[in-house]
């Protein structure tokens, strides 16, 4: 099969495009045969080696771990699905080798989900890593309630723009934060406010709009937004990053740290909810697989809008 994959780490000019051999369906797994796979600036943090100790490589990695496509095979007691199913995953295992940006991938059963049916390919390619991010975030570490207020910070991105967009469905107001161009585009998601930080203090702004603070802010950019607003949180607010480890926050404040971990019972309600309409996917941009390094080099730059993808 053609697939991208590096043989070493390096500065992202090591990713090549050719043949490797294609996979076959262990037991209990699906040969996929990949028609979108989103791209993530995690995917590029793990070219480069910065994983290394947290989630080991064996080489030659293929990059990647979201996919959606066509089931092509199954495995001994891979039942759950049929052949020529349109599913998605979020394609992480213990260990990076096996990804997306390749022709086809065989994995786990259990990761896979039946792709949203009012959602295309390259559409429901985007979703997976950064959809299960924002939902992890919110409900499992965050308790996000209805008719709490949440500033998301970084909010027109991969994760930034599924984040806002659960927020709303759960009942939440939400402040967003990004850049001038992104302003009309995160009102079309449906927050309630944006606030520009090109434009001054972040957290200024937001106490004009929530001048009683906020009960939730989630992090999901790089800059200086969260310094300037961290203080805008409530008496026990909770503060959750997918950014930063341990960033300076008060002794009240609940933190939490997350890294998406695959789900696909997760995955199964995102479908669900973009097939009720409550689930925008915004493809950005979308690449060839001869153009993966590119594709790795743009997304570092962490101002993308929406979604970046990659079609085999």
């Amino acid at each position: 099969m053609k697939a991208a994959y590096y043989d070493e780490f390096g500065e992202l000019n090591q990713i090549k495009v050719g043949e490797l051999e294609k996979p076959e369906p262990a037991e209990g797994e699906l040969l996929i045969r990949v028609k979108s796979a989103g791209v993530n600036p995690v995917d590029s943090a793990v070219a480069r080696g910065m994983l290394n100790e947290f989630i080991p490589a064996e080489f030659p990695v293929i990059p990647g771990w979201d996919v959606a496509g066509v089931i092509e095979e199954r495995g001994h007691s891979a039942r759950r699905f049929a052949k020529g199913d349109k599913v998605y995953a979020y394609a992480r295992r213990p260990k990076v080798q096996h990804g997306t940006f390749a022709e086809y991938i065989s994995i786990p059963e259990s990761y896979v989900a039946k792709s949203p049916d009012k959602l295309t390919m390259d559409e429901a390619g985007g979703v997976p890593l950064t959809g299960l991010t924002a939902y992890q975030s919110l409900f499992d570490a965050g308790n996000l309630k209805g008719g709490e207020t949440i500033l998301i910070l970084g909010a027109s991105g991969g994760v930034g723009s599924f984040a806002l967009q659960l927020a709303k469905w759960k009942g939440a107001t939400v402040i967003g934060v990004a850049g001038s161009s992104s302003q009309d585009y995160m009102k079309d998601l449906g927050a309630d406010y944006t606030v520009d930080y090109s434009k001054g203090d972040v957290g200024e702004s937001v106490d004009k709009i929530a001048p009683d603070g906020v009960d939730m802010i989630f992090h999901c950019s790089r800059g200086d937004s969260l310094a300037q607003s961290h203080d805008r949180l409530k008496d026990g607010g909770r503060l959750i990053s997918i950014t930063n480890s341990d960033p300076e926050r008060r002794d009240d404040v609940h933190f939490q740290y997350v890294f998406v971990e695959p789900n696909a019972v997760q995955l199964e309600h995102l479908s669900e909810l973009a097939d009720s309409g409550k689930l925008k996917v915004h493809v950005s941009k979308t690449f060839k697989l001869d153009d993966a390094q590119q594709a790795l080099q743009e997304i570092e730059s962490l101002h993308t809008k929406g979604k970046t993808v990659i079609k085999p």
